[in-house]
């Protein structure tokens, strides 16, 4: 799907991915970390450049953790959550000292360049992300490391998946998913995908899943009867066929109620109060004075390059 027109930036994924794949030794003018600030830039510039991206948007977590994610699932990244923050605290993600700094460089960095950032009350970056892939009718790419955005995938929409590779300068910084590919990685069709994650469980979001099954499995499970809803059907008659057996259908059965919570919570749908698809407005003069101040001149020119 080259020359697609919108990139749409899972933004915390792709600097935490850069954060720790570059040194920091990587510093600016005074002397600060901005190995998470280049390795950004630099990926960001390879996607543009490859795919003939013409407008980018970096999708923004204005609330990392929502509360309603919380309550229906309390254990969601609770491991993520400072130890400090009390019990009547507000949730606290816990940043890397030199990471957190780096982030509101490359918000700056953003703003002055012109490449919109986008975030919403009680959204993730995700729900920002699927929010305005479900509303475009124009085939537009997605870039990050999180696989729960693999259920977005369509004939439209291509993933451009960098978990597992460098955000370094230089090589391919991504692995593309079209319906194709997520078939014959996972075993399921990308609209099944949050049926085998709700299933697996996710230890890295803090979601449970059901006991006892895998990644295997559950898709055995979607393959055979479909979604959640026609699993916890199967569960229901003793005479389905495998690959449901006694032990399964017994936790199934008793992980009803969570499933359903699980459901809300990782299928993935339009969001009220996220605005339209925006247009990317670049000034380049801004953003190369703006990557000056912090040490990213090449960085920040070889992304203009690449949507210039």
């Amino acid at each position: 799907m080259a020359g697609v027109s919108a990139l749409l930036l899972d933004s915390a994924s792709l600097y935490y991915r850069a954060y720790f794949a570059l040194p920091e030794s990587i510093t600016g003018p005074d002397g600060q970390p901005v190995n998470a600030v280049r390795g950004f830039l630099d990926t960001v510039g390879a996607l543009a450049r490859e795919r003939g991206s013409t407008s980018i948007v970096a999708c923004w977590d204005d609330d990392w953790r929502p509360q309603w994610r919380v309550d229906l699932v309390p254990t969601y990244k609770t491991h993520r959550v400072q130890d400090e923050a009390g019990p009547a605290a507000p949730a606290v993600e816990e940043v890397p000292d030199t990471l957190a700094p780096q982030v509101d460089i490359l918000a700056d960095l953003l703003d002055e360049t012109g490449i919109p950032r986008v975030g919403a009350l009680e959204c993730e970056a995700d729900d920002v992300i699927a929010t305005m892939a479900l509303r475009s009718r124009s085939p537009l790419d997605i870039a990050s490391g999180d696989r729960d955005l693999v259920q977005l995938v369509s004939d439209r929409v291509t993933l451009l998946f960098t978990g597992g590779t460098s955000a370094s300068r230089g090589g391919r910084p991504y692995t593309p998913m079209d319906p194709m590919t997520v078939r014959e990685r996972f075993g399921v069709p990308p609209g099944q995908y949050a049926d085998l994650s709700i299933l697996r469980g996710d230890p890295s979001d803090g979601l449970p899943g059901v006991r006892g099954i895998g990644e295997k499995t559950a898709a055995a499970l979607v393959a055979a009867f479909g979604g959640i809803d026609g699993i916890l059907d199967a569960a229901r008659d003793p005479g389905s066929p495998k690959p449901m057996t006694p032990a399964l259908r017994e936790r199934l059965l008793a992980s009803e109620e969570s499933l359903r919570d699980l459901e809300r919570v990782v299928r993935l749908a339009v969001r009220p109060g996220v605005p339209p698809l925006p247009r990317m407005a670049l000034s380049p003069d801004r953003g190369m004075a703006a990557a000056r101040r912090y040490g990213v001149e090449s960085a920040m020119r070889r992304l203009l390059d690449a949507v210039s």
